[in-house]
């Protein structure tokens, strides 16, 4: 009989957690999930020091939103260092694969694509956290030979995406018949998250053993304005759009990935263009 891989999940029953566990179940795997719903806190050892008998660690678990990351360092810093040590150290115990989610890294790029042997720059807390969190993983790579994965995804968006990142904010005014932009000029490579859930699994499926670092996003870039003028023509073109162009905190003005390695190690490649995925988040066939 052929053993089922075991695979632990921090953060399942968020937005990206809840995609990826329904896919990889579907695909055979055992799924066991660490969530603060259900007691664990990944930035507190004692909730998570018993947990053991699995192959690969997923870490999603984190604090996400930019603007928060200022006014509340402390809980950025615990949950997303702390909480990745953590599942670093289980992965350690266990000698199991640590797949860790990073993002915002890369700063204000000095290139256009950007490939993952761009310099590294964190341009707020946040990025910080997470960059934190690569050494982290690189750390216990070379001290312990635990193989970690570093994912960096774009701007992911999808259905069911809730809170105050862009796509979810424009589509809660559309009832008002107006769409305000704080800024319409930053550009933005969009992830759909049915592709980010399949990249995932790719690279699961890929058995790849050493530590290796890939971008996850679509290879195209479009602005804020782009967006909502997209959302507009999808309702009709019945909606008013208004911008300031207020500049906030280091604005990075435009990010697009290149994606040739996952494509090359994995064979995985983004299939829903940006249109195609907010038809899907409008409900219109």
């Amino acid at each position: 009989m052929i053993k089922r891989m075991h695979i632990v999940l921090t953060g399942g029953s968020g937005f990206v957690g809840k995609k990826l566990t329904n896919l990889l179940e579907s695909n055979g795997y055992t799924i066991t999930n660490l969530d603060l719903a259900l007691g664990y806190d990944i930035s507190n050892w004692s909730t998570v020091s018993e947990i053991d008998g699995f192959d690969i660690l997923i870490h999603l678990a984190a604090r996400s939103y930019v603007p928060e990351s200022y006014q509340r360092p402390r809980e950025y810093y615990n949950t997303n260092v702390i909480g990745t040590l953590n599942a670093l150290e289980l992965c350690r115990i266990n000698n199991a694969k640590m797949i860790f989610t990073s993002s915002y890294v890369y700063g204000i790029p000095s290139s256009i694509p950007i490939n993952e042997t761009h310099p590294l720059a964190a341009v707020n807390p946040y990025a910080e956290t997470k960059l934190c969190g690569e050494s982290l993983c690189k750390a216990y790579s070379r001290d312990f030979k635990i193989p970690s994965l570093i994912l960096r995804p774009s701007n992911i968006y999808g259905p069911e995406q809730t809170g105050d990142f862009l796509i979810p904010t424009i589509i809660k005014q559309i009832e008002s018949g107006t769409i305000n932009l704080k800024d319409a000029r930053p550009k933005r490579d969009f992830i759909f998250i049915d592709d980010l859930v399949k990249a995932y699994l790719a690279i699961i499926q890929s058995s790849l053993g050493e530590t290796e670092v890939f971008n996850i996003g679509s290879g195209e870039s479009h602005s804020v304005m782009d967006v909502a003028q997209t959302i507009n023509k999808l309702c009709g073109n019945s909606l008013k759009i208004e911008y300031a162009d207020s500049d906030r905190k280091i604005e990075i003005m435009e990010t697009r990935y290149d994606i040739s390695k996952i494509k090359k190690l994995t064979g995985w490649y983004p299939e829903t263009n940006l249109e195609t995925g907010l038809k899907t988040i409008l409900n219109i066939g």
